[in-house]
C-alpha cells in the first residue's frame, strides 16, 4: 500500500472512505494521503470535508469529495458507480456511523427514533457502501472491503443497546462476506476499535479506558490492512477483556459488566 522501492510505476490505490469528515475517517484519509493514495472522501458536512481535503493536500494528494448521506441507497449506488468508473476502486472503507452520547440509552430505555437512526446509519450505511461494489470487485477478482465495527459489537453493552446491535450486525456481515469471497481475490477486513478520541467520543460523559488518538488508530488500521488481517481489533487489553466475557456464563459476564460499567461511569469528565 505504501510506496516501495521498485514499485514507483504502479498507479496509486484508489481508496474510498465514508464518514471522512472527522474522527477515524478523517485520520484514515490523512494516513492514506501520506502513502500517496488516490482518495474519494464521503461525508455529510461539506465544510469539514474540505478541511480534511486541505490537510491531505499537504501530502500532494487532492481528494475527490462527495457530500452524501450513506443511508440514501440510490445516491450511494450512483456515486460509487461514478467513482469506480472514473478510476477503479481498490479499497472501500465503510466507516460512517452514529455513536457517542447520541447513541447512549437513558435509564428508561431508548427512543424509537434514535434506534432507527442508529440502525439505518450504522447498518444500512455500511451495506449501501459495500453492496454496490461487491460485484465489481468480484468481476475484477480484486478489491478490499473494510468495515468499521466496534468492540461494542462483541458483547451487548447496557448503555448502548442499538449501537451494540448495529456493530454486531456489521461485524457478522463483514466476516460472512469474507468467507463468501474466499479465494476470489476480494479481501474483507473488519475493524473493531475501542474508545478513540473523536468528536463523536468527545461528547461522552466519561473518558473510556485505554483511549487511543484517532491518528494512532488510523496508523494501526493501515498497517493491519497492509498485513492482510481479517480483523483489526484494539486496544488489546480492552479487546481481550470483552472477548473473554463472551465465553463466560451470562450470569458471570453480567456481574463483571455491571462492575466495570460502574467504574467507567464513575470517571466523569472534568
Amino acid at each position: 500500500m505504501g510506496k516501495q522501492a521498485g514499485r514507483e510505476s504502479l498507479p496509486p490505490k484508489h481508496v474510498v472512505i465514508t464518514g471522512a469528515s472527522s474522527g477515524i475517517g478523517a485520520a484514515l484519509a490523512e494516513a492514506f494521503a501520506r502513502e500517496g493514495a488516490r482518495l474519494t472522501l464521503f461525508g455529510r458536512n461539506a465544510e469539514r470535508l474540505e478541511a480534511v481535503a486541505g490537510r491531505c493536500k499537504t501530502w500532494g494528494v487532492e481528494p475527490w469529495l462527495r457530500v452524501a448521506d450513506v443511508t440514501d441507497e440510490a445516491v450511494m449506488r450512483h456515486l460509487l458507480a461514478v467513482c469506480d468508473q472514473e478510476t477503479p476502486i481498490d479499497i472501500v472503507i465503510a466507516n460512517a456511523g452514529i455513536g457517542g452520547s447520541d447513541a447512549m440509552a437513558a435509564t428508561s430505555g431508548e427512543d424509537a427514533g434514535v434506534v432507527g437512526d442508529v440502525l439505518r446509519t450504522n447498518v444500512l450505511g455500511v451495506t449501501n457502501t459495500v453492496a454496490p461494489l461487491v460485484s465489481r470487485f468480484h468481476t475484477r477478482k480484486r478489491g478490499h472491503i473494510v468495515i468499521v465495527s466496534s468492540l461494542a459489537g462483541l458483547i451487548g453493552l447496557p448503555d448502548t443497546p442499538a449501537y451494540s446491535a448495529s456493530k454486531a450486525a456489521v461485524r457478522t456481515y463483514g466476516h460472512a462476506l469474507r468467507r463468501l469471497f474466499a479465494g476470489s481475490g476480494v479481501k474483507v477486513t473488519v475493524v473493531c476499535p475501542g474508545f478513540v478520541e473523536t468528536p463523536m467520543g468527545a461528547n461522552l460523559p466519561f473518558r473510556g479506558p485505554f483511549t487511543w488518538s484517532a491518528d494512532r488508530a488510523a496508523v494501526y488500521i493501515l498497517r493491519g490492512l497492509e498485513r492482510g488481517k481479517r480483523e483489526i481489533i484494539f486496544p488489546f487489553p480492552l479487546a481481550l477483556a470483552m472477548g473473554l466475557a463472551t465465553y463466560l456464563p451470562m450470569s458471570v459476564a453480567d456481574v463483571i459488566l455491571r462492575r466495570v460499567r460502574g467504574r467507567i461511569l464513575g470517571k466523569k469528565k472534568i
